[in-house]
């Protein structure tokens, strides 16, 4: 599939959402998978946008490809903002406990990572790079949600 470079800002989202909408589609993910990495795909782009640049008083871009082989589809966005590893704090929420006593933040992280087989990533030459794992024919990723 083609790569495609955008700029780190909010309306570049849309286009980061067509793009994994089309390559879920060519991968053959049924609805709820397709749905699941949107949803990840677009909360980890918002936050390098929000985060790794407007925050961080950054500019730069953001690079989205895809690859694919018969068991997985693999979805790359790679920026030049400030550094941020997701997996790091996948399990910040405590679902357990209620509303009024969890630390604001990490709700979509938590829901980006359970949305996929598998979330990487790997800061390397100034460059962070997140790749989202979702094995095709699969409905439901392997952590269960």
């Amino acid at each position: 599939m083609q790569c495609l470079t955008l700029p780190g800002n909010l309306d570049s989202l849309r286009s980061v959402r067509d793009f994994v909408g089309s390559a879920a589609g060519s991968a053959g993910l049924d609805k709820s998978a397709a749905y699941r990495l949107a949803l990840a795909v677009d909360e980890v782009a918002t936050n390098i946008v929000t985060h790794g640049y407007d925050e961080a008083g950054l500019a730069g871009a953001i690079t989205i490809w895809a690859e694919m082989d018969a068991d997985v589809l693999r979805i790359h966005l790679e920026d030049t903002g400030a550094p941020y590893d997701p997996v790091k704090y996948s399990e910040v929420v405590n679902l357990d406990q209620p509303l009024h006593n969890r630390t604001e933040g990490g709700l979509g992280v938590f829901l980006a990572i359970r949305g996929v087989d598998d979330l990487q990533y790997v800061r390397s030459a100034g460059k962070n790079r997140h790749t989202f794992v979702v094995k095709r024919g699969s409905s439901q990723p392997e952590s269960g949600t």
